[in-house]
């Protein structure tokens, strides 16, 4: 199934494979007909397995209480790391950086429950997505929710190969966790800023799968 957030892209992206197809067996007749056909086959199925949208099942436990986090996107944990946030926790608080490569389901989804209390896009530039410093220059939405037990921050951040954002959460929407919020295009990356006292479940390494995977826990 191919997500929603990415039928702009991927359409005119399968329309040019498969007239490569139809090219090499109806019109060209020589070398650049396997040529044709090899670069169109590959065309859709990058589009297909880039685009796709498979069903996750949310831990029940994270539906039934909202203390849970759980990862918001599929990817690897790069960072781990105790920093300084100003704009919504406007203190010390603690972030986990999940980092998205072009094989990885680019759908994104709420870590928790809550009410959203801040929202902002900002436009920036496209350092690796794995960089220390692409969390605070790069291109990136940036998501504020509150709920009975804290509050949790977290960023859809652009990479070299990312050049689009698509979020459909704005400032008073109220989020399940789960809950599909957008999609990052073509490599990318997530932090998830955190109250200090959270505790974290994860590891710097560790693989994580958006939607199913517990990586903290709020206090109580």
């Amino acid at each position: 199934m191919l997500s929603k957030y990415g039928y702009d892209n991927a359409i005119p992206m399968l329309i040019i494979g498969f007239s490569l197809v139809l090219l090499s067996g109806f019109v060209l007749q020589n070398v650049w007909s396997w040529i044709s056909a090899i670069l169109g086959i590959i065309i859709i199925l990058f589009t297909l397995w880039f685009f796709r949208d498979p069903q996750r099942s949310i831990p029940s436990s994270a539906i039934s209480d909202h203390s849970i986090i759980i990862a918001p996107a599929d990817g690897k944990i790069v960072e781990i790391i105790e920093m300084e946030e100003k704009e919504f926790f406007k203190g010390k608080a603690r972030q986990i950086s999940i980092f998205l490569s072009p094989l990885d389901v680019h759908v994104n989804r709420s870590p928790v429950s809550g009410t959203v209390e801040f929202y902002r896009y900002m436009q920036g530039d496209y350092m690796v997505a794995w960089h220390p410093k692409a969390s605070e220059l790069n291109e990136q939405s940036r998501i504020g929710v509150q709920n009975e037990f804290g509050k949790v921050f977290f960023k859809q951040i652009t990479g070299v190969l990312a050049r689009r954002i698509v979020c459909t959460v704005k400032q008073g929407d109220v989020l399940a966790t789960g809950e599909q919020i957008g999609m990052m295009k073509f490599g990318s990356r997530m932090d998830i800023i955190l109250p200090l006292d959270a505790e974290i479940l994860v590891h710097k390494d560790e693989r994580t799968r958006g939607g199913e995977t517990i990586i903290a826990r709020l206090k109580k």
